[in-house]
């Protein structure tokens, strides 16, 4: 499958080398198609890996990843253009996280609103589903690093494109179980899980932790 990943920092490259290894062909878009970080991750993880613009990144991909920085989430779409996202399932790994006033970082969205809300507004015919964005990038990848099972979260509009999401979440990454929490709305209290995520890191002293509802 070709994939198309908005965003070069850590997550964006350990989705898309992980994807690499199961197969795929994936493409890391950034603002210019000369990126340093993109080019070095391309040199790294071989035939089955490019990178371009945002543009040509969203043209590429059958299935999208967002995982540029939340605060610039639609500036990075924008770029991208409708037309090149028209049609396709985004998954949205992006917190909206303003590092302005320094750490630890406050939501530039939350409450009545929420990151993956405004991406489902601003494109009406991408299918976004929220998912992945509650823990750190490696145990996106590689759920087996906890010992203990452990839960990954999603939204959306669209049921088709979430059962994808979840075929994919349990068959390409070893998600055992994925709990679908509803429409996009429920993005806000996945991104207003941060705040949280972010002060346990900090009591744990590492990110290689995760959520586990138990009933």
């Amino acid at each position: 499958m070709k994939i198309g990943i908005l965003g070069t920092g850590i997550v964006g490259q350990t989705i898309g080398s992980k994807l690499i290894h199961l197969g795929n062909e994936v493409m890391l878009g950034a603002r210019t198609d000369n990126n340093e970080k993109a080019i070095e991750w391309t040199k790294q993880n071989g035939a089955k890996a490019s990178h371009g613009t945002f543009a040509q990144s969203a043209a590429f991909g059958n299935i999208l990843f967002n995982c540029t920085s939340g605060t610039a989430s639609l500036a990075a779409l924008n770029l991208a253009g409708k037309e090149n996202l028209n049609g396709k399932i985004l998954i949205d790994v992006a917190n909206p996280l303003d590092f302005s006033k320094g750490m630890p970082p406050t939501l530039s969205i939350c409450n009545t609103d929420s990151l993956g809300e405004q991406i489902q507004k601003l494109f009406t015919e991408l299918k976004v589903v929220k998912a992945l964005n509650t823990m750190n990038c490696k145990l996106m990848v590689e759920p087996s690093l906890l010992k203990s099972d452990h839960d990954v979260f999603m939204c959306g509009n669209n049921e088709d494109a979430k059962s994808e999401v979840a075929l994919m979440l349990k068959e390409w990454f070893g998600w055992k179980t994925v709990i679908d929490l509803g429409d996009i709305t429920a993005a806000r209290g996945m991104e207003m899980i941060l705040p949280l995520w972010l002060r346990l890191m900090g009591t744990l002293k590492t990110p290689t932790f995760n959520f586990k509802i138990v009933r």
